[in-house]
């Protein structure tokens, strides 16, 4: 593992650290903000998963969360989106390709040596932070923003047990019903719709829902939230009648101005569970 910077920031560290990924094949790099409190031993963390274009670097610079992750006492990481690099697959689209990954393990060509997603946040990445740095694995929380979102919903249905909280910011809540989806997951996955149920939130949340507190923020300004379908996700959480809150902030739209004034509240929501005995 290289070490690519180092910072101060509210009294503990913003790392930024590459790896060569046996998941995905290739170099992967990620943000991590460890709070001073790491300095005497394993802590909590939350996992930000961003969303389509991004790096790790985005919500690092833009979401505002070290301040608050400070104030708790809880790590931060910032994975990347998706593989990158020369010989790694890539598509003109914004949407697909390099800075799409969609948090899958994609089984079609060409996107199958090296878009394995899933198994780099579930498995690969937790392992070598658990290794590496003063992270307590037995205390984690996930969040994220738009595809990113759509990727925490995913993750935390998809491993009972391991996440103690989930929220998001502007999920893609019913990606099998969207164009912000169904093209992406035809690609990763095949024509199978079968094979996309796993990575569709709202079909999750019917079949399984969370074993935990849920929240969830999407703006009513939101340029492409008949892309998200909120309303999709709503009606399967009622219909399981899960616990969670979803709000609807008026006036806000899908860029990181919305996330970051709603971040000291999902901070603090998933602190909460972090803590709880």
């Amino acid at each position: 593992m290289e070490t690519l910077s180092e910072n101060r920031a509210f009294g503990g560290t913003q790392g930024v650290y590459k790896h060569a990924s046996t998941s995905t094949q290739c170099d992967m790099t990620f943000g991590l903000f460890l709070p001073e409190e790491a300095r005497d031993g394993p802590v909590p963390v939350l996992w930000y998963l961003s969303g389509l274009t991004c790096t790790h670097d985005n919500a690092m610079t833009k979401a505002g969360a070290q301040t608050w992750a400070a104030e708790q006492g809880i790590a931060l990481v910032f994975p990347d989106t998706s593989p990158r690099g020369e010989g790694v697959a890539d598509d003109d689209a914004y949407d697909l390709g390099q800075g799409a990954g969609f948090y899958v393990n994609a089984t079609q060509a060409p996107w199958a040596p090296h878009f394995k997603m899933w198994d780099y946040l579930a498995e690969e990445l937790p392992a070598l932070l658990g290794e590496k740095f003063a992270i307590d694995l037995d205390r984690q929380a996930i969040t994220g923003h738009s595809m990113g979102g759509h990727g925490a919903l995913t993750l935390a249905m998809g491993l009972p047990g391991r996440f103690r909280s989930v929220s998001a910011f502007a999920p893609i809540c019913n990606p099998s019903a969207s164009d912000w989806g169904r093209k992406q997951l035809t690609a990763y996955l095949g024509e199978d719709e079968a094979a996309w149920a796993p990575h569709d939130a709202t079909l999750m949340m019917r079949e399984t829902g969370f074993d935990g507190p849920v929240l969830i923020d999407t703006g009513t300004s939101d340029q492409f939230i008949d892309l998200l379908q909120p309303e999709a996700l709503a009606q399967a959480i009622a219909e399981k009648r899960q616990e969670a809150t979803l709000r609807l902030q008026p006036g806000y739209d899908h860029s990181y101005f919305f996330v970051s004034s709603f971040m000291e509240e999902h901070i603090a929501f998933h602190a909460d569970a972090l803590y709880r005995d």
